[in-house]
C-alpha cells in the first residue's frame, strides 16, 4: 500500500508539536501550550478523518478544517517567535506553513476534479 505524504507529515508534525508544548509547560507557559497543542495535533486528526470522508465535498470540508487549524499554529507559532519570554521554534513554524500549503494544494486539486466531473 502506498504512503500517504500528508497523512505522515501531519502525524509526525503532530509529534513534533507535543514535544515543544512540553517544553514550553515546564517553562510554566501553560496557556500558549495548551492552544498550540490543540491545533497541531487538529491538522492532523482532521487530515487522518478526511482520508474516510463520505463524499469529495466532506474530503474537501475536512481538509478546510485542516488548513484553518494549520492557520491557527502558524499564528501560536509566531508569538513564539516574537515574544522575548517564550521559546522560538522556527523549524515547527517551517513545518507549519508547509503542511498548510500542501493542504491548499490538495483542497485546490479536489475542488478541480469535482468541477470536471459536474
Amino acid at each position: 500500500m502506498k504512503e500517504n505524504i500528508i497523512v505522515s507529515k501531519s502525524f509526525q508534525f503532530a509529534l513534533e508539536a507535543i514535544r515543544f508544548c512540553e517544553k514550553l509547560e515546564t517553562e510554566k507557559k501553560f496557556v500558549i501550550a495548551r492552544q498550540l497543542l490543540r491545533s497541531a495535533t487538529s491538522i492532523g486528526a482532521n487530515v487522518y478523518e478526511s482520508q474516510h470522508a463520505e463524499s469529495r465535498a466532506d474530503f474537501i470540508h475536512k481538509m478546510k478544517i485542516a488548513a484553518k487549524e494549520a492557520n491557527e499554529t502558524c499564528y501560536w507559532l509566531h508569538l513564539c517567535e516574537k515574544a522575548e519570554t517564550l521559546p522560538d521554534q522556527s523549524l515547527l513554524l517551517e513545518k507549519a506553513e508547509e503542511l498548510g500549503r500542501i493542504i491548499a494544494k490538495i483542497i485546490y486539486s479536489a475542488k478541480t476534479k469535482r468541477n470536471q466531473m459536474n
